[in-house]
């Protein structure tokens, strides 16, 4: 969501009425209280009073995007570096504590250097009250949608700047805590450039795009659409209820789920869903190409996606510990947004590599299966292709699981699986048979549930040992992903429809009795 086009810094005023629909904006503020001001600093009041036409470094109340009532706050940064003192400070959380009363998302927009200077410690506690007022709107299951404006820095950035579900930033905008004059008095040397920039920030993982303001409303919109669902009817029940296991050997399913042409998760959400709106890296400086988390509707189900990404040839794709950290954070926003789980699950194995051991690997697939196990929203997983080792268990947990049918889970590759028990890769066929790897497998023993067939056709799923006969996905993507698509939306409105405290149960009670069945 990057843009080339120059940035355009607006103020107050002029962003409210870029991304609010026209005539909308109610403000909420009162007259504010000065906190006993010395003559100097009085005068610095009045003066930024003058200039700028507002009373204070922020404004707050609400409007509507696309219809849809959404509180604001927004500062100011003409008015004394958009810096927070007392008044600002209780603007703001007397804000939040309405928008949460009333039910609305809230979008920040902050520009600021931080806490007011002139207003001393007092002054820089108040980020704590703001912080603990947006933890209580999180709390409530709203929405806090954060626009990152140019500069945004100090203890704005280290509080209520820095806590959004999803945060955007507008191009070319300084962003960071520590501001690069105060760097440069203390050092006696520049900050590095192009570090505290939106665009680096993004490459990162740190905020989820950088978006200029005339395109913020359509982000907006479609975060909102997708977080915020109104009533709707439950789908009918697919066709795919009734797909049957194919009747191909394990390998050959383990060949067709390696082909290149295959659809992957970046298919399956162009095609299978209706609504995406990618987020980016963990929020905690790291990304990795080897996981992909997105917001999606499946039809009219919302949901948290998190999923593999098939390599490219221009880079491996193998999922790392950050790709974990990265899917616990999807977990965390379904978990407070009271959003389901999707996982997507097509890995050929976890990354190897001094890198991933030395960044906790291990311990990151047990913390995603703890997560995942005892998570308090439904939760889907989909077998989309291939499922080697910890790298797909770590994802896999789930109240309902649908799977393609050329899809496969295994401990290992079967090459490796394969090393192990006979020292030599040319028993692989021979052991994902043994080890009850493919679907037809998996659904006797209970894991999975649903499964889509690959090919529309019905002909071609008979049982011919060719690869056309038996299904391929890689010769029909889009009408694959669009069944596979009907039956994630069929999968997450019926376990919306479930009563609270019903799902986690019947989830530890599938996982608790999975091996009562021998694989065949």
């Amino acid at each position: 969501m990057l843009t080339e086009q120059p940035a355009k810094h607006l103020d107050a005023a002029g962003l409210i009425t870029a991304v609010l629909d026209p005539g909308s904006y109610r403000s909420w503020d009162t007259p504010v209280l000065d906190p006993a001001p010395g003559p100097e600093y009085r005068q610095e009041l009045a003066a930024a009073r003058a200039k700028t036409g507002v009373d204070e470094s922020v404004l707050t109340g609400e409007g509507r995007i696309r219809g849809r009532r959404v509180a604001v706050i927004v500062s100011e940064f003409r008015f004394l570096a958009g810096s927070i003192g007392l008044a600002a400070a209780e603007r703001i959380v007397t804000a939040v504590e309405r928008a949460t009363r009333e039910g609305l998302p809230l979008l920040a927009g902050p520009a600021s250097g931080g806490t007011r200077m002139q207003e001393g410690t007092i002054a820089f506690l108040s980020m704590v009250k703001i912080s603990a007022a947006v933890r209580a709107h999180r709390q409530a299951g709203l929405p806090y949608l954060v626009y990152l404006r140019h500069p945004t820095t100090g203890g704005v950035m280290a509080s209520w700047g820095s806590l959004g579900h999803i945060t955007v930033a507008e191009p070319g905008a300084l962003l960071g805590f520590l501001g690069p004059r105060v760097y440069e008095a203390l050092h006696g040397t520049p900050f590095p450039e192009n570090v505290q920039v939106a665009e680096n920030l993004f490459d990162k993982g740190l905020i989820d795009a950088v978006v200029p303001p005339w395109q913020l409303s359509d982000v907006v919109d479609r975060a909102l659409s997708i977080l915020v669902p109104g009533a709707h009817p439950r789908p009918a029940p697919p066709r795919t209820l009734a797909v049957k296991p194919s009747d191909a050997g394990a390998w050959e399913s383990i060949e067709i789920s390696r082909n290149a042409r295959r659809p992957d998760l970046r298919q399956l959400l162009a095609y299978g869903a209706r609504d995406v709106l990618p987020l980016n890296g963990t929020g905690q400086g790291e990304k990795d190409p080897g996981l992909q988390l997105a917001l999606a509707r499946f039809g009219q189900e919302s949901c948290v996606v998190i999923g593999h990404t098939r390599p490219r040839p221009s880079r491996q794709t193998a999922m790392g510990p950050a790709s974990l950290r990265e899917a616990r954070r999807g977990m965390r926003l379904a978990e407070e947004l009271g959003l389901p789980l999707l996982t997507v699950i097509d890995t050929g194995g976890a990354a190897l590599s001094k890198e991933a051991e030395e960044g906790g690997l291990a311990g990151e697939i047990a913390r995603s299966l703890h997560d995942m196990i005892g998570l308090n929203s439904p939760t889907v997983s989909v077998l989309l292709g291939q499922g080697a080792g910890g790298g797909a268990l770590a994802l896999l947990p789930a109240d309902r699981t649908i799977a393609a049918q050329h899809a496969w889970l295994s401990p290992l590759p079967p090459e490796g699986a394969s090393a192990i028990v006979h020292r030599n890769t040319g028993f692989a066929p021979a052991m994902s048979a043994a080890q009850g790897v493919n679907v037809a497998a998996l659904y006797r023993n209970g894991l999975v549930e649903h499964i889509v067939d690959e090919r529309g056709d019905a002909e071609h799923n008979r049982a011919e040992h060719n690869r056309a006969e038996h299904g391929d996905a890689s010769l029909e993507p889009r009408g694959f992903c669009q069944r596979m698509g009907q039956a994630i939306e069929y999968e997450l409105a019926t376990l919306s429809a479930a009563g609270p405290g019903e799902l986690l149960p019947l989830r530890l009670a599938k996982y608790r009795n999975l091996g009562s069945v021998i694989a065949g």
